[in-house]
């Protein structure tokens, strides 16, 4: 495993001064191999050190910092360097040799430092006491050393540590530069960081030569706990194996059905739920708590025996929200990565959207989790890791896919005669599996046991309510990888604490391990054929295409063309989309290539995806026709040349976007108007000086048809504003909105009052100017405070607002059917209608709902 910067302690520092020198020292027989150690000399005024730098791109740009920190000493000699910087590492005691510096490492260090006096002397006579050494600054006063052992915790400066590599992550990105003296010296260094992909390619298309398989237990369980905190052990659930498995993987969904907990991602039933699972694990075993991430309600905790633990490495935990807007983390997922031994593998605990009718929205849910959780990598030059990229993924959580075609009769008919096989010909996930919409590639195990869901809480009675749910399996286990065996798959029908019931699967994996002579081996060779062959080929490629246009780009509807990059050289080659002069970043913010940077075998492909996507930050400059779709992306090989490649396109415009002062002047939908009437109103800046028609509209027709609607359809619709609607149906409602095409709105409840919140978020001035964001927090708790900011509101603001609040409180008149309140509604729109310029704490975020929430509860017309 290759060191990093925590792996190590920075107990000592050298200054670099004028008598500052890099030699190398490796003998030839170390430079016959050149994945071997690295051996250097550092010679300062009083002494000298010498280091050996493990193989890898981290040494590299080590001595290449180092040589840049040099080099800039010697363009101004006469100056004598003060480090100042040095004074946020230091601790408030002084030892001999200058001031200790004892930030803790995370792991033990394999780095070895040896260090001489060049007068042969003790290591302590270089060393000035403090005063001495802070006046002659460059004496040695600091010398580092690194130790091969733990370092006592009792030494741990967290917050010195953490500002140290992050000022080590913003230096190393630097581009060195040598001077002729000493440049002779150094290490052949900017080939060194595809050197690495060298090796590391090489070395995992020759895995099988130097791996090999053991099994390992892992026990999985999922655990929809419907808001209630534990009323008995979950041992008959969690210690069910005969044998103390290896790992556990524990989800649950719905821990907490608070609002606090919906809005605010607070909850003290995590402290409550991990206690449980605790003290309900294997009793034969000592297991470690790995990690523990949460999204609202969905928890996952990993697990591992005592002995294994030191064996988990390149650890990584993410979350993606798919409730309302995509953001709201009632559905969604938690997941982690990690390395064991040599396998990677992926744990994902989901809670996919509820209701037998929903089963798009659930494929849709379980789409967005694929592509939006992605896991970065510990070496940032390397793209993020997305699920389907771990040689085992394992899938469990409340995916909430029901029976279909069945009364609630015939389903427990079925189950009377134990007739599972039949049950599950209509089970929703079975049939989406095998339509391939969903899950490709996953296997779950047979199903032999009760649907989970829905009984009585408290008992094993089926749901007695007036619903009468129809059971089902909607508490789920799947995995996808090789080498995997199920041992059993079953419901523990013990518990019943909540309206389902826990799951779990044991599987056994088989886990690679690492041969450690046969990996050296293979390693040495794969150094000497790529010395071969190093230098002495310039890496090339062909192109697929060099120009794309992107044909009517609308609001938030993806677009994706194929590059295709053909390694016609003779060496694997390394590319990435690099910057152009004096632009941030290498395309414009509503383009990606996916991967941005990348590596190519002699002989391989790799496809690119240049992917355009219009969101709520880029639709207003392209609708005002300030930007148009046109970029050009400079493609660099390492250690060859550039290729340009041309991005055109054109955009349609949208309402979604566009500001309430435009809108009301457009009487006809958008995309009917000439493109230089929608420029010609947002380009003065002052949208009121310039009139298309005699008498504006009081509000935009958009904001009407969309809340005309929902008055007229769903006063009474269950978990308005907070279930989400389909994409499908989004594309159709802004199609409407744009073209004026059908007459009235098609898609569900939901989707239009989704699209209602997405065209409010898009706003690039919301409802609430900027201008009087603050004067609304200051005067929140005050109704007719409140009352009069509202009227200092532009005409057309002002109506929207009245608008949209009269609208609200009709709904609340209908909360015994919609279960909507004060308290939600506040919540959701006042982080719409009262968005803050800048990033909005928590303090401000409450002050605006509060706010807000004066509006909601008597009418001020």
């Amino acid at each position: 495993m290759a060191i990093t910067g925590e792996d190590v302690t920075l107990e000592e520092i050298f200054p670099i001064s004028n008598d500052f020198a890099v030699v190398e020292m490796s003998s030839a027989d170390e430079l016959s191999f050149v994945g071997a150690d690295t051996r250097v000399r550092l010679n300062f005024q009083d002494g000298e050190l010498e280091v050996r730098l493990p193989f890898g791109s981290h040494s590299r740009l080590f001595l290449s910092e180092v040589n840049r920190a040099w080099s800039d000493v010697c363009k101004s000699p006469k100056e004598a360097p003060k480090f100042e910087w040095l004074h946020k590492y230091r601790k408030a005691s002084k030892g001999q040799g200058g001031v200790k510096q004892t930030l803790a490492p995370l792991g033990t260090t394999h780095t070895k430092i040896s260090q001489h006096k060049k007068t042969g002397n003790s290591l302590n006579a270089v060393s000035r006491s403090p005063v001495e050494g802070n006046k002659r600054v460059n004496s040695g006063v600091e010398h580092p050393r690194v130790e091969s052992g733990p370092v006592s915790q009792g030494k741990v400066k967290r917050e010195g540590w953490d500002e140290l590599k992050r000022e080590g992550r913003d230096d190393l990105v630097r581009q060195s530069s040598h001077t002729a003296s000493n440049k002779a010296t150094m290490l052949a260094m900017p080939q060194f960081g595809l050197r690495d992909n060298l090796v590391r390619c090489e070395l995992l298309k020759n895995e099988d030569i130097y791996t090999y398989l053991e099994n390992f237990s892992f026990f999985l369980g999922t655990y929809n706990v419907n808001g209630q905190t534990p009323k008995e052990g979950l041992r008959p659930w969690l210690g069910s194996t005969s044998t103390p498995p290896d790992m556990y993987c524990v989800g649950f969904q719905e821990l907490d059905l608070s609002k606090e907990a919906f809005f605010f991602n607070d909850t003290p039933k995590e402290t409550e739920w991990m206690r449980a699972v605790s003290e309900g694990l294997h009793p034969d075993a000592k297991y470690a708590l790995v990690k523990l991430v949460r999204l609202v309600g969905i928890m996952l905790l990993f697990y591992v025996r005592n002995e294994h633990a030191k064996h988990i490495s390149e650890m990584e935990a993410e979350t993606v929200g798919t409730g309302i807007m995509g953001r709201m983390g009632n559905k969604g997922a938690v997941a982690i990565r990690f390395r064991f031994h040599n396998s990677d593998i992926c744990v994902v605990n989901s809670h996919l959207a509820a209701h037998i009718e929903e089963y798009e929205r659930r494929n849709q849910d379980y789409k967005d989790i694929c592509s939006r959780l992605l896991f970065r990598q510990h070496d940032p030059a390397l793209a993020p890791l997305a699920i389907m990229k771990h040689d085992v993924v394992l899938w469990l959580g409340d995916l909430n896919y029901r029976l279909s075609d069945l009364d609630v009769d015939n389903v427990k008919d079925l189950i009377a005669k134990k007739d599972f096989e039949t049950l599950h010909s209509y089970d929703q996930l079975k049939r989406q599996i095998d339509e391939k919409a969903v899950f490709v590639g996953f296997v779950e195990g047979e199903i032999g046991f009760l649907p989970t869901y829905k009984y009585d809480t408290g008992s094993d009675q089926w749901d007695t309510s007036e619903k009468c749910r129809v059971p089902a399996w909607c508490d789920r286990i799947l995995w996808r990888g090789k080498n995997v065996r199920q041992l059993h798959y079953q419901s523990h029908m013990d518990l019943k604490t909540s309206d389902h019931k826990p799951v779990s699967s044991l599987l056994e994996i088989g886990i690679k391990l690492v041969n450690e002579e046969s990996y050296k081996k293979t390693f040495e060779e794969i150094v000497r054929s790529l010395d071969k062959m190093e230098n002495e080929c310039i890496p090339s490629v062909t192109l697929s295409t060099r120009e794309f246009h992107f044909k009517d780009v609308k609001f938030r509807q993806h677009q994706a063309e194929t590059l295709t990059l053909h390694n016609d050289g003779q060496v694997p080659c390394q590319f990435e989309f690099i910057q152009k002069l004096d632009e941030p970043t290498y395309c414009k913010p509503w383009l990606t290539a996916n991967p941005a940077k990348g590596f190519i075998a002699q002989g391989g492909n790799m496809d690119i995806d240049l992917e355009v996507f219009v969101n709520r930050s880029t639709a207003t400059e392209l609708n005002a026709g300030r930007q148009q779709i046109e970029d050009i992306l400079v493609l660099h090989l390492e250690r060859g040349k550039d290729y340009f490649l041309s991005v055109s396109g054109n955009y349609l415009p949208s309402c979604f976007g566009s500001s309430i002062q435009t809108l009301c002047q457009l009487r006809d939908p958008i995309q009917e108007m000439p493109l230089e009437t929608i420029r010609e109103l947002t380009s003065s800046g002052d949208e009121t000086r310039t009139v298309i028609i005699d008498k504006p509209l009081d509000i935009p027709k958009e904001i009407w048809q969309m809340v005309d609607h929902l008055y007229r359809n769903a006063p009474k619709q269950g978990e308005l504003f907070q279930q989400p609607g389909l994409r499908s149906e989004f594309v159709e409602i802004r199609d409407c909105l744009d073209t004026g095409m059908p007459d009235s709105l098609p898609g569900s409840n939901h989707s239009v009052a989704e699209a209602l919140l997405i065209f409010l978020d898009a706003l690039p001035e919301p409802v609430v100017p900027f201008s009087l964001y603050q004067q609304c927090l200051e005067c929140c708790s005050n109704t007719s405070q409140c009352k009069k900011v509202v009227s200092l509101l532009p005409q057309c603001h002002k109506n929207v607002f009245n608008y949209i609040t009269a609208f609200l409180r009709e709904l609340l008149k209908h909360s015994t059917h919609n279960s909507l309140d004060v308290n939600i509604l506040a919540t959701i729109f006042a982080a719409l209608l009262l968005r803050s310029p800048t990033k909005q704490d928590l303090a401000e975020k409450k002050k605006t709902q509060e706010f807000f929430q004066h509006f909601l509860v008597q009418d001020l017309s």
